[in-house]
């Protein structure tokens, strides 16, 4: 158990601060009792109680020497120790200090056990997540994947972990558990080693790839035809934006990758079939009669939109159920930059959260040698050991999401108590699960597998019965009561992800990089590279599919054995580059490779990338600063990180400005657009202006004439029945209302909606541009006709929002950001959550700029994901790399790090990074030793 031998109480702040804060908490917490109706005193000792001790000496028993926690004026830990088992038990007791709560709910989420936390609330999503089985992937993981190295450490990271613990009441350790204990006797219990490796597969789930698209597009047959759905997932634009990798081609000979040049001889096949980009489509004309085309059944709907139900319960721990889910990385060589050594900018996108889903932390051997191997500092999961992203005392490394296509959907035909496959039937892999609920009764489900994996559909209330007909060949089988829907995923087999975070900390050069990046298979990511000698690179790591029949973009037929997947794309076949002659490399989820040409890469990827707005955006402001000769420094990496300049303005706004407007406070609206720079700055009222009129243009073209299952929930509209058969049907109207959380319904307004519109804009009379009457607007017939509505849509809207004086309007007002604690903070009573969260901020920024702030176009203009981190590590001198997270170290409530560097992360400030000791010494503001 832990003892305190020196007095020490943590952080301490200037005396008015303090007592202001005191204070508030003793009225909110008072309050917060008071609107549970409680009644008992619940005093200030109890919200301060579980502040982490940051000074002195704690004792902690099995440590074989002293480790150092050397935390700066923003609470961030440096640990120093003399062994890799020390430094990795003190990550795990220091990173339970702060977070300990946060890292419980993870663990509960990863293992499908919220409801014994919660309740009765999660036990749909723990249903879903037990049929998943992440808890138990890692389990295998852990047993028989991982290097006993890794295990060593995540056994020490536990160790840390239950040291914290030792002793300690839920109330000691963090002010949710005392707020929970009110209505839960729940105990916080043991941290355990597969604790640890579960969290990828959270982390992987969100960044999985396609697999709402799949969805989509499968919905969207009930009211659009085929070239209709190719129009809304055009082909990605090679020849305007640049992909990835560019130098290097695929060799058909050696079966690898070659960055030095053209290969010896190219191949097609190679095991996979090449990918064209997309899914066809040449943007064209969407046809006659926007609510037909090719009907998918009334039953297989149900069941895909059931699919998405289920899906928008999990919690969206890295984002909304992974749609629009980004990332910004770029290297520049010291060919290109002042200090003539490269220069790496990071800023992953994900869900914003409080805290944030980073954690900053350095681990330092005092002497690195056999027995202490790590100097290194980044970015940590909280829960986690070792750096995820960062740098060490040779390299630098970020990651963005590749996107890689590493989910299928999968129709499974039900015949008795089995599955059909190749023409027999196929019994299910079962098992039982029970999930102990707080307050109420333990439930007991089954979870049923097939070859392809866990059967999805069983986890919804409409997809016990599955649709009377579905969208299939002729070939397939008889439909029988219907159809159901297994989930085939990389991440549901064991893998060694969690020795490539070790692996990564301590490589010190390329060919250890990449060897590192190897083992990195789930979730698949664009990893960035850098180092001191100068030199810079890229890798697509990860364990990516090769199917035999079907492209990954809609459901497969399960039965059919040709649809199968054939294996994994060789490590040696993913593409990489190396010092590339132009100097940098841009990755921002835009396509890895140009693989339009079938003959240059043989295998798939993916048909659904970014469509690359924002990455070549940074591609052209790092040719604009050095096309003359210029050098790029570490501020101007950080000022490419803000920018806010929109690709669809500068599309739109010359076509807008023509638009004939007669009614004046319309027209005065118009006006804000006259001179802007399409910069949305948070002050901007053109920004705000723009933004909705691009909302209500999507609506108009695209939102409206999407089924019900993609609109927003609440959202209703009078439209034909779908299915409409012919002249007997004609003028019929149903009502329907959208099923689609906010921050996932469509049109969201990302790029991939830049690039439909750029297809039409200049088809003046493509059917997109045609919208119906209302009880107060004409119809359209034509773009323009459509511009003047949506630009008196926004005006009207904006005037109910913002007021009536567009002098006053501004992009921040309306696209604001607020923080929540991801448990109490969106499900707890209102007190509790005035407590726990924090904001708003007015934000500047949008979807798809570089400074991508993203927001739903669908649902609002609410913040939905954000740059959760942002760092430039500058290889000259590691001391002067800057950083900055979204939230603070600390996950404590009214802990003065609880949200310290949120200010200075809105207003695009980064804060000094010191690595080597003398810095690290010289901003130390608190010093904790741990002793055996």
């Amino acid at each position: 158990m832990p003892s305190n031998t020196t007095a020490s109480s943590g952080h301490k702040s200037g005396k008015k601060k303090g007592r202001r804060a005191r204070l508030v908490v003793i009225v909110l917490v008072l309050a917060i009792v008071g609107g549970i109706g409680f009644g008992a005193y619940w005093s200030i000792s109890t919200v301060r109680a579980s502040f982490p001790q940051t000074k002195g000496t704690i004792k902690l028993d099995g440590l074989s020497g002293p480790v150092d926690v050397k935390r700066d004026g923003n609470g961030i830990p440096q640990i120093y120790a003399e062994s890799d088992a020390d430094l990795f038990m003190a990550q795990g007791y220091v990173q339970a200090q702060d977070r300990f709560w946060e890292m419980d709910v993870r663990r509960h989420m990863t293992s499908g056990r919220l409801s014994e936390m919660f309740g009765k609330s999660q036990v749909k999503t723990d249903e879903f997540l037990r049929t998943l089985g992440w808890h138990r992937v890692a389990k295998k993981e852990y047993d028989s994947k991982l290097s006993p190295e890794t295990k060593k450490y995540l056994q020490a990271y536990a160790k840390g972990v239950n040291a914290y613990l030792a002793g300690k009441d839920g109330k000691d350790i963090s002010v949710e558990y005392a707020a929970l204990g009110f209505t839960n006797d729940y105990a916080p219990q043991k941290w355990t080693p597969v604790d640890s490796v579960a969290w990828l597969k959270a982390m992987a789930w969100d960044l999985r790839g396609n697999m709402e698209d799949e969805i989509d597009r499968s919905l969207m047959t009930s009211r659009l035809g085929p070239s209709q759905i190719k129009d809304l997932y055009p082909e990605y634009p090679y020849k305007r934006n640049k992909p990835v990798v560019r130098e290097g081609a695929y060799d058909g000979v050696t079966k690898e990758y070659d960055a030095k040049g053209t290969a010896t001889g190219t191949q097609t096949g190679a095991g996979g079939t090449a990918s064209t980009g997309g899914t066809g489509g040449t943007g064209g004309t969407a046809g006659s009669g926007l609510a037909g085309g090719a009907q998918a059944p009334s039953g297989l709907q149900s069941q895909l939109s059931g699919v998405s139900d289920v899906l928008d319960e999990v919690p969206a721990i890295l984002g909304p159920n992974g749609n629009g889910i980004g990332s910004n990385s770029w290297v520049v060589s010291g060919e290109h930059t002042i200090t003539g050594k490269p220069l790496l900018a990071n800023d992953p996108h994900l869900a914003p959260q409080l805290p944030s889903v980073w954690y900053q932390m350095g681990l330092h051997c005092r002497s690195v040698s056999d027995k202490c191997q790590y100097d290194v500092s980044g970015y940590t999961f909280s829960g986690m050991p070792g750096v995820v992203i960062g740098h060490n005392q040779k390299i630098a490394w970020g990651m963005t999401n590749l996107g890689a296509d590493v989910t299928d959907l999968y129709l499974e035909k039900f015949t008795g108590d089995g599955y059909q496959f190749d023409g027999k039937v196929l019994p299910f892999t079962s098992r039982e699960e029970t999930i102990k609920v707080a307050g109420g009764k333990s439930k007991k489900i089954t979870v049923r597998e097939t070859n392809n994996g866990p059967l999805i559909s069983d986890r919804n209330d409409e997809l016990v019965k599955v649709g009377k007909k579905a969208h299939v060949d002729t070939a397939a089988p008889d439909r029988g009561d219907g159809y159901g829907v297994a989930l085939r995923w990389t991440a549901l087999s064991p893998g060694k992800s969690m020795d490539a975070v070790f692996d990564l900390n301590k490589a010190e050069n390329f060919k250890e990089f990449r060897k590192a990046a190897a083992l990195f298979e789930v979730p698949s990511q664009n990893l960035i590279y850098a180092d001191t000698d100068g030199h810079i690179g890229y890798q697509a790591p990860g364990r990516i599919p090769v199917r035999g029949k079907g492209d990954g973009s809609l459901p497969a037929p399960g039965w059919d054995p040709e649809y199968r997947w054939t294996g994994y794309i060789p490590q040696d076949a993913l593409p990489y580059e190396y010092d590339p002659k132009r100097g940098y490399i841009v990755t921002a989820n835009q396509a890895v490779i140009d693989d339009s040409d079938k003959a240059k890469y043989p295998y798939k990827l993916t048909s659904d990338w970014g469509y690359g707005a924002r990455s070549q955006r940074i591609d052209d402001l790092i040719r604009s600063k050095t096309q003359n000769g210029g050098k790029i420094s570490t501020e101007d990496m950080r000022l490419m990180q803000m920018d806010n300049s929109s690709e669809i303005a500068k599309l739109l706004v010359p076509k807008l400005l023509k638009i004939d407007v007669k009614d004046k406070y319309v027209r005065e609206a118009q006006k804000l657009l006259e001179g802007w720079d399409y910069t949305q700055d948070a002050d901007s009222a053109a920004a705000a202006y723009f933004n909705s009129v691009w909302r209500n243009i999507l609506k108009l073209a695209i939102g409206n004439k999407l089924p019900k299952e993609l609109r927003v929930k609440g959202q209703c509209l009078n439209v034909e029945p779908a299915g409409n058969t012919g002249p007997a049907d004609e003028g019929k109207k149903v009502r329907e209302c959208g099923q689609r959380d906010a921050d996932s319904a469509q049109p969201d307004g990302g790029d991939r909606y830049y690039e439909v519109i750029r297809k039409i804009i200049d088809d003046e009379t493509n059917d997109w541009w045609k919208a119906p009457a209302t009880r107060t607007d004409k119809e359209t017939k034509n773009r323009d006709q459509l511009f003047a509505r949506a630009l008196e849509d926004a005006r009207w809207d904006l005037t109910a929002k913002l007021g009536k004086d567009v002098d006053t309007w501004s992009w921040g007002r309306l696209h604001r950001l607020t923080l929540k604690n991801q448990t109490l903070g969106t499900e707890g009573p209102g007190w509790v959550q005035y407590v726990l969260n924090r904001g708003p901020w007015n934000l500047g920024g949008g979807e798809a700029a570089v400074n991508a702030t993203g927001w739903n176009a669908a649902g609002g203009y609410g913040v939905v994901w954000v740059p959760s981190m942002r760092m430039v590590v500058n290889l000259k001198d590691f001391d002067k790399s800057k950083w900055i997270n979204l939230t603070g170290a600390s996950g404590h409530a009214y802990n003065a790090h609880y949200t310290d560097q949120t200010e200075k992360w809105a207003k695009g400030e980064l804060l000094p990074w010191a690595y080597k000791d003398k810095a690290v010494e010289k901003g130390t503001s608190d010093k904790l030793v741990l002793r055996p």
